[in-house]
C-alpha cells in the first residue's frame, strides 16, 4: 500500500510539511508581520484623525489655501458648529475617515498649514511677553525710557513720559487697599503704554 503523501506547501522551491518546525516558524513570522501591519494601520489612522481634528482650529486664511475636497471641507465646517459632545465625536470620526482619502501631497500641505499656524502663535506669544516686559520696565525704571527711545526713536516721547508718570501714580495703592493686601490698581495709562509698546514691536 503506497504511503500517504505529507500535507504541506512549497516556499521558494522547498517543501514545508505541515506541523514541522519550519512550518511553525514561517506561520509565526507571518502572524507577526500581519500584527505589525495592523498596528501600523491603526497608528496611521489615529494620526489622520488627529490631523482632521486640528484642522477644525485652523485659521480661515490657511484653511482656504488648502483647497480640500468639498466633502471634507463641509464635514470640518459641520464639526465646528456641533456643540453636543457625542455628536461632535461622531463627526470627528467621519472627518478622520475622509482624511484617509487624501493623497500624500494633500496631507503634507495640511501638516505645513498647521505648522505655520503653530509658529505664528508662538511668535505672537513672544511679542506679547516682550511688550509686557517693556511696559513693566518703563513704569518701574527711569532708565528704561531712555533705553526704549534709543531703540525706538520714532516714539512720541512726551506722550510716553506722561503715561509713565500717570501709570506710576495709579500703581500706588491707597491705604485701605494696602491694609487688605490688594494689588495696586492698573489704570488707563498702564494699558495705553502696553498698546504703544506693542505697536512699535510689531513694526520692527
Amino acid at each position: 500500500m503506497p504511503r500517504k503523501p505529507k500535507k504541506g506547501y512549497f516556499v521558494r522551491g522547498q517543501f514545508v510539511a505541515e506541523g514541522s518546525e519550519l512550518d511553525l516558524q514561517l506561520k509565526a513570522e507571518l502572524k507577526q508581520t500581519e500584527g505589525s501591519s495592523k498596528t501600523d494601520l491603526k497608528r496611521e489612522s489615529a494620526e489622520l484623525q488627529k490631523l482632521g481634528e486640528a484642522l477644525i482650529g485652523l485659521r480661515a486664511d490657511l484653511f482656504e489655501r488648502l483647497a480640500l475636497p468639498d466633502t471634507l471641507a463641509e464635514a470640518i465646517g459641520q464639526a465646528r458648529r456641533i456643540t453636543d459632545f457625542e455628536g461632535k465625536r461622531r463627526q470627528l470620526q467621519y472627518v478622520g475617515k475622509l482624511m484617509r482619502k487624501l493623497d500624500e501631497d494633500a496631507l503634507a500641505a495640511v501638516r505645513e498649514a498647521l505648522e505655520a499656524q503653530r509658529l505664528g502663535s508662538a511668535r505672537d506669544s513672544l511679542a506679547l511677553h516682550q511688550a509686557e516686559r517693556w511696559r513693566d520696565e518703563l513704569i518701574g525704571d527711569d532708565q528704561a525710557v531712555q533705553r526704549w527711545l534709543a531703540e525706538y526713536p520714532a516714539t512720541d516721547i512726551q506722550q510716553l513720559r506722561a503715561l509713565v508718570r500717570q501709570a506710576r501714580k495709579d500703581s500706588q495703592p491707597d491705604r485701605a487697599a494696602a491694609s487688605q493686601g490688594l494689588a495696586p490698581r492698573q489704570g488707563r495709562a498702564y494699558r495705553e503704554i502696553f498698546q504703544i509698546v506693542k505697536e512699535h514691536l510689531q513694526h520692527e
